[in-house]
């Protein structure tokens, strides 16, 4: 990484981001594990919003707290200072039972290795979210994985599938419950370049095509510049 790439917080050669309210805010968020008698503290005062409909990568070294400040802002670890905000509301400052109702209907995910459940046909993993949320749609789920080039191996178990076609089935779980916002964990990570690349594509593509926001994890610079906008974080800061 050059000098410019890492002392750049934001970096677009696209439109202006959509205007409105923002539909995720970080406010002043720290982030503090223990191990032992050692204290890390991985986020250190990070602020910044995303718009509704914006993509947005965020990069940075191994280490430098981008999955934890994905999973706080995702509703999945509690900051230990700051706030989070998601549709204008502080989302930890809510229930537990209404956390877990923001997670099912506002949010969806897409993780390096899949997550997808070995024992569920591809169908039934699509359909997760809404079972989850005490719903069930079969056409939904079925229109999903055609859209992500499935619609021939709804029956197959995840052994059955390969990395690619994995990550597909994860991407059309994320979006089963229409939320507002994805939140994708190095997505590509466990994939090889080609794959990888088309996986991105796919993802960019069909977030555009639904209308959803989404937030992208990853190391490599070169997916980074898919976006509206990226971050750039190091040392739990974001700098620039």
């Amino acid at each position: 990484m050059n000098d410019a790439e890492s002392t750049a917080a934001v970096a677009s050669d696209t439109a202006d981001p959509p205007a409105g309210p923002p539909i995720v805010v970080a406010d002043d968020v720290h982030r503090t594990f223990h191990i032992g008698s050692s204290r890390i503290e991985v986020l250190k005062g990070v602020s910044f919003e995303i718009q509704a409909g914006e993509r947005v990568f965020l990069c940075g070294a191994s280490g430098a707290g981008k999955t934890s400040l994905l999973y706080t802002l995702a509703g999945l670890e509690k900051p230990n200072q700051g706030r989070v905000l998601i549709d204008g509301k502080s989302l930890y400052q809510q229930s537990r039972r209404e956390q877990a109702r923001v997670r099912n209907r506002r949010m969806g995910y897409v993780f390096q290795n899949y997550s997808l459940l070995p024992e569920l046909t591809a169908l039934e993993n699509v359909m997760v979210p809404a079972m989850i949320g005490g719903r069930s749609d079969l056409e939904r789920a079925r229109h999903l994985l055609d859209h992500v080039g499935l619609a021939d191996r709804t029956t197959h178990l995840p052994p059955e599938l390969s990395g690619g076609e994995q990550q597909r089935v994860a991407i059309a779980r994320a979006l089963m419950n229409n939320p507002a916002m994805i939140f994708a964990d190095e997505p590509t990570g466990n994939l090889d370049s080609k794959t990888g690349a088309e996986v991105m594509d796919l993802l960019l593509d069909v977030v555009a095509e639904e209308k959803r926001t989404l937030l992208v994890v990853t190391h490599d610079t070169v997916l980074a510049q898919s976006g509206d906008r990226r971050l750039e974080l190091a040392d739990g800061r974001l700098v620039g």
